[in-house]
């Protein structure tokens, strides 16, 4: 589009959080406003205004002027007068500031608001308007004193001050600090700026409000890595300039997303850094969001880039197990073996894993040492059997079949289906500490029922998946049609999208015919995959707009199950012992 013409913007363009400016529309296609106040000084407190001047342009072109004297209500102060000229009876016929603001709201209505040192107008402004019960319609604001820090250098000019800069542009109009007059300046100065934005590679409105901001050299350098991504959703790979993947992230849109990193929006330190060592941006475009999380968390356990924080590590996984022998005890294991029956996780940490542990250990009488114990040989009790804490089958004080049906039954049974026994323990516990105001060995049992039902909660419904050989679902996609998944034992498979007014029957056909192969197997409840990755597929499939189209068999949990304790969950990691004395059931 050529300079001079000109298009009707969509409504799905507009940003109606900030003015309903499209931030991708040219420089030479915004509507800018560029406003000057003089003011009595001070702070802003929704008065103060002593006259505004604003200029309405566009492409170079002026649309309109609004100029007014304002009543202060408030007497002006001498030296005001001196560098204004605005005496006290100039002001006394002028209308107050709620009067003014309706005319000059509509002059800014969508368009982007301009002022040398923005923020001290702008302040004002919005005071007035707060003050006296106005919508402030939170325009884009660009300022053109930060802009001349970025454009122009101490060479050119040795400051930034509106009088100077006006020199340096040969304004037509010299600032004399009434406000239309700084005004004018100020458009000259502002067109002045953008001739010089061109250099930087900055086009757009969006583009010159983020490069007046504290961009380092290292982000207006390398800005150029996001030029040419797609716009829709999928993963974004910064490589190093030998190719090694520094960072993998998701997004939407991975070319807004990706040129936010070179704003002043991104602040975060290892980001800069990371930034300093990037050479490329690699994009793999997605059918659709979920599709995008999990390439996101394969490419992220496959390749541990430096510079990403989570999910780098899954199979740092751990598991909590009870152990083979005749008087089986809890061990926190990286992997579970095919004769593993009796499990809970995976844990995130080998710290979760213990806390889950000694959960269990204050619930029923599993015993807590080490040794191998032996139906023959009799071995020494610790002192846990002596504080009744351990039934001692050490000494074997109890057969294993009763050790059985009082420590390790109770294990499987939270496990697999039903955790009331566990809980009414742990809740007992709680009660009896909290009774005897022993309230931080309370919060302590507290913090293990936590554990225990967080990881109970999260097996039962993770299983309730994987055991699926396939299942396809459908969910609506936000352009029309609709996002398709493929998921087998938990693994995403395959995905896609069905175009608008198409059945997605043939879709889905497709799909499986290309999908990745997922063999049965493995041992827990997350054979095939990461447990993050099931955990993702399952929050996709739960929203209540997605259809399940497809499944091999039921998808179900038990009926009994550790989800009906969701509630009491909450309320444990909330904390408050006293409020789960009475959830027992």
């Amino acid at each position: 589009m050529a300079p001079g013409e000109y298009v009707q913007q969509t409504l799905a363009g507009l940003d109606r959080s900030a003015g309903g400016v499209d931030p991708a529309l040219p420089l030479y296609a915004t509507t800018f406003v560029v406003v000057d106040l003089e003011t009595t000084g001070g702070s802003p407190d929704g008065g103060g205004i002593t006259e505004i001047g604003a200029v309405k342009v566009r492409g170079g072109e002026e649309l309109g002027v609004l100029a007014t004297l304002v009543n202060p209500g408030v007497p002006v102060p001498p030296f005001i007068t001196v560098l204004t000229g605005i005496t006290q009876a100039m002001l006394l016929p002028a209308p107050p500031i709620e009067q003014v603001l309706p005319s000059f709201l509509e002059f800014v209505a969508d368009a982007v608001l301009v002022a040398h040192n923005a923020p001290y107008d702008v302040g004002f402004l919005k005071a007035a308007c707060a003050k006296h019960g106005y919508r402030w319609p939170n325009p884009r604001v660009l300022d053109t004193a930060a802009l001349a820090r970025r454009v122009l250098t101490r060479d050119e000019v040795p400051n930034r001050k509106l009088g100077t800069l006006a020199a340096y542009f040969r304004t037509t109009t010299q600032p004399t600090h009434r406000a239309l007059d700084d005004a004018k300046a100020t458009v000259d100065v502002l067109h002045g700026l953008i001739a010089r934005l061109g250099g930087h590679r900055v086009d757009t409105v969006g583009e010159a409000i983020e490069f007046a901001r504290a961009v380092s050299p290292t982000q207006r350098r390398k800005r150029h890595l996001a030029d040419g991504l797609p716009r829709g959703p999928g993963v974004y790979i910064f490589r190093a300039a030998d190719d090694r993947p520094l960072y993998v992230g998701t997004s939407g849109d991975i070319a807004t997303r990706v040129r936010s990193y070179f704003t002043a929006a991104e602040k975060r330190a290892r980001m800069s850094e990371m930034l300093a060592a990037a050479e490329r941006v690699e994009a793999v475009e997605c059918a659709h969001p979920l599709e995008a999380e999990v390439r996101e968390l394969r490419l992220i356990a496959a390749h541990a880039p430096p510079y990403n924080r989570r999910s780098k590590y899954p199979e740092r996984m751990v598991w909590l197990k009870l152990t083979g022998g005749p008087y089986p005890r809890l061990s926190v294991v990286r992997g579970l073996a095919p004769g593993d029956t009796a499990y809970l996780g995976p844990f995130r940490s080998t710290r979760a894993a213990e806390l889950a542990a000694a959960g269990f250990h204050d619930a029923v009488p599993l015993r807590q040492c080490t040794h191998r114990l032996s139906l023959r040989t009799v071995t020494p009790a610790c002192a846990l059997a002596e504080l009744g804490r351990c039934p001692a089958p050490c000494e074997h004080r109890i057969t294993p079949q009763e050790y059985d049906d009082r420590a390790v039954a109770p294990f499987r049974t939270a496990t697999t289906s039903d955790p009331q026994v566990v809980v009414d323990a742990l809740l007992a516990r709680i009660e009896a500490l909290a009774s005897a105001q022993r309230y931080e060995e309370a919060a302590v049992v507290r913090s293990r029922l936590a554990a225990v039902l967080r990881a109970t909660v999260r097996m039962q419904r993770l299983a309730g998946l994987t055991r699926i050989a396939e299942l396809a679902a459908a969910r609506p996609a936000a352009g029309g049609g609709w996002e398709l998944a493929l998921v087998r034992y938990g693994r995403l498979a395959g995905a896609g999208v069905s175009p608008p007014g198409v059945h997605p029957r043939p879709t889905i056909t497709a799909i499986r015919a290309t999908a990745e192969t997922v063999e049965p197997g493995g041992h827990g409840p997350v054979p095939r995959a990461t447990a993050e990755e099931t955990e993702r597929i399952l929050s996709w499939l739960e929203r209540p707009e997605t259809r399940l189209v497809e499944m091999t068999s039921g998808w179900s949990s038990p009926v009994a199950g550790a989800g009906r304790f969701r509630d009491l969950l909450e309320k444990a990691e909330g904390g408050g012992s006293h409020q789960l004395s009475t959830e027992r059931s």
